[in-house]
C-alpha cells in the first residue's frame, strides 16, 4: 500500500494487499435477461491509432463465423461505432427499463452514446464519473440477447473509463492497438502496465495504418516509417496478431457506414486467438 493511500479503491489500479479481498465487489452485475459469453477490450496507449475499426473489424469476423457479436462503445465522448455500420436510430426501452441495443444488418448488437443522444452532433460534456456511470449502464440495464463475444471500444489512454471497464466488466482479455510510430514502445508499455496492475490477460498487438500496398507493383510502402510493432511485442512477450494496411477502401467503407462488408482477411490470427481463449 502506498503511503499517499486514501483508502478508496474504486479510484485506484494499484495491485496491493489492501484492495485485493474486496477487488471481486467491483463487478457490475449483468441483468438477469441478458446473456454475455466472452467480453475483450480494444485499447491503446494513445488516441488515433484504430481502436474503433479494430473493434468493429472483430464484431464483424465473428459475425460472419456464425457468432453472436455484440459492441459497447465505452468511448463515451468520442463515439464512432454507430456511423462506421449505418445505425443512426437510437436505442429502444423495454417495459422493464432496459436498453435495446441497435442492430447492424448483419445483427451485431450495438451500444453507443451517440445513440442516446437527442441528435449525433451534440457533444457529450460529462465530467469523468458521470462518463464512468453510463459505461456501467450500458453493460448492467441492457438487454444483450445471448452474446458469444462483446468487444468493448475503449476511449485512448489510462484514465477513468478503461478503469471502469476493467474492475466492472468481467474483461477475459485485450487487444492492444498501435501504429507504427517511434512512439509505439511507451504506447504499448502504458496499455501493457495497466493491463497487468489490473490482472487482465493480453490476447496480441495490433498495428493498424501498418502499411500501403503500391496498386501498381504490390510493393509495401513504409508511409509512418519502418514497424517496430515486432521488437515491442518481444520487449513484452506478446504476440503480433494483425498489421493492417492503409486502403482508402476501408477508410471509404467507415465513412459510408458499410463497415460490416470490408473483409479483413488480417483480422483472421486475432479472431482465432480470441476463440482459443
Amino acid at each position: 500500500m502506498s503511503e499517499s493511500c486514501n483508502h478508496n479503491c474504486s479510484s485506484c489500479g494499484e495491485n496491493c494487499s489492501s484492495r485485493t479481498a474486496e477487488q471481486t465487489s467491483f463487478l457490475e452485475a449483468l441483468n438477469p435477461k441478458s446473456s454475455v459469453k466472452k467480453v475483450i477490450g480494444i485499447v491503446s496507449g494513445k488516441g488515433g491509432v484504430g481502436k474503433s475499426l479494430v473493434t468493429s473489424m472483430m464484431a464483424v469476423k465473428m459475425q460472419a463465423k456464425g457468432k453472436h457479436a455484440a459492441i459497447l462503445d465505452a468511448d463515451i465522448t468520442g463515439p464512432s461505432i454507430p456511423k462506421a455500420f449505418g445505425v443512426h436510430e437510437t436505442v429502444g426501452v423495454t417495459e422493464d427499463n432496459l436498453m435495446v441495443p441497435a442492430r447492424t444488418y448483419t445483427g451485431i448488437q450495438i451500444l453507443s452514446a451517440n445513440l442516446i443522444l437527442e441528435r449525433e452532433t451534440d457533444p457529450v460534456i460529462w465530467r469523468g464519473p458521470i462518463v464512468a456511470g453510463v459505461v456501467k449502464q450500458f453493460w448492467s440495464e441492457a438487454l444483450w440477447e445471448d452474446v458469444d463475444y462483446m468487444f468493448v471500444d475503449m476511449p485512448p489512454g489510462t484514465g477513468d473509463v478503461p478503469l471502469t471497464v476493467f474492475q466492472s466488466l468481467p474483461v477475459d482479455g485485450i487487444l492492444i492497438v498501435t501504429s507504427p510510430q517511434e512512439l509505439v514502445s511507451m504506447i504499448v508499455g502504458k496499455a501493457v502496465n495497466m493491463a497487468k496492475k489490473m490482472d487482465i490477460p493480453i490476447i496480441g498487438l495490433i498495428e493498424n495504418m501498418s502499411y500501403l500496398e503500391c496498386p501498381d507493383c504490390g510493393k509495401r510502402i513504409s508511409v509512418f516509417g519502418e514497424s517496430h510493432i515486432e521488437d515491442v511485442a518481444k520487449e513484452y512477450g506478446i504476440p503480433v496478431l494483425a498489421q493492417i494496411p492503409i486502403d482508402p477502401k476501408i477508410a471509404e467503407a467507415v465513412d459510408q457506414g458499410t463497415a460490416e462488408y470490408i473483409e479483413a482477411p488480417w483480422m483472421d490470427e486475432a479472431v482465432r486467438r480470441v476463440e482459443e481463449m
